[in-house]
This record gives structure tokens, C-alpha cells and sequence, in this order.
């Protein structure tokens, strides 16, 4: 089963490591993923850029509201996500736990991923078939 390995961490912390502090952490991540490409489990990994470039568009009025910035109430954001194939949620949290070794600090969540694709009109989006 596909699992997403969203990652969380105070973006006003990661953006102030200095280049060689970033450079180290992307290299020890760089041998999970790595391990994860030989043994068949890596999907797409994904680094996004900091939340001063994201644009929020809030569904709840009519029309919905455009907004700079991702507008979020909370202490750490979104940074990225692995999308890796793991056999169960055992699995995934081993794959997360590597990461986490490679990167201390913030947090990691791990969500199954219900495959969807337009063609597919009653895929059974709890199974990902």
C-alpha cells in the first residue's frame, strides 16, 4: 500500500540552517531514500518551498477567497512529503522512523494513500485499488 510521509518542522528553524547544516541533513536523508529506490518502496519526495510563497484559495464563501500565504494557526508547517510503498502502517512508520533519524525535530505523519484516477469513476479509494 502506498503511504504519504507528510513532514513537519518549524520552518523559521530549518530556514535558518546554513548551507552546510542543510547539506548535511539532504545527505543523511539521501541514504534512507536511497535504500528505499534499491529495495523498490520510493515514490516521489517532495521539498517544498517555504510557506512565503504558498497561496491559500479558502473554499468556505462564494466566491472563494485567494490568499497569500498558507494561513495556518499552527507552530510548524508542511515542509514536504515521500510517498513510499510499505506492506502496512508498520511498515511506513519503520520508513519514518529512518527519516527521523536522518532529520531530528518536528514530525512526521503517515496517512495511506487512496489511489484515484478520473477514469476509474468507483475505485475504492480506502484500499488505493
Amino acid at each position: 500500500m502506498m503511504y504519504a510521509i507528510l513532514c513537519y518542522h518549524e520552518e523559521d528553524v530549518v530556514c535558518a540552517w546554513s548551507q552546510e547544516e542543510d547539506a548535511a541533513v539532504m545527505a543523511k536523508l539521501a541514504v534512507v531514500q536511497e535504500r528505499l529506490v534499491k529495495a523498490g518502496k520510493m515514490g516521489a519526495s517532495l521539498r517544498l518551498l517555504p510557506t512565503t510563497a504558498a497561496t491559500t484559495l479558502r473554499k468556505t464563501q462564494e466566491p472563494p477567497l485567494v490568499i497569500d500565504g498558507p494561513f495556518a494557526e499552527t507552530k510548524e508547517q508542511l515542509l514536504g512529503f515521500y510517498l513510499v510503498d510499505a506492506d502496512d502502517l508498520d511498515g511506513a512508520l519503520t520508513i519514518a522512523r529512518d527519516l527521523a533519524a536522518a532529520n531530528p525535530g518536528g514530525a512526521y505523519e503517515i496517512r495511506p494513500v487512496g489511489m484515484f484516477f478520473p477514469d476509474q469513476r468507483t475505485a475504492d479509494r480506502k484500499t488505493g485499488t
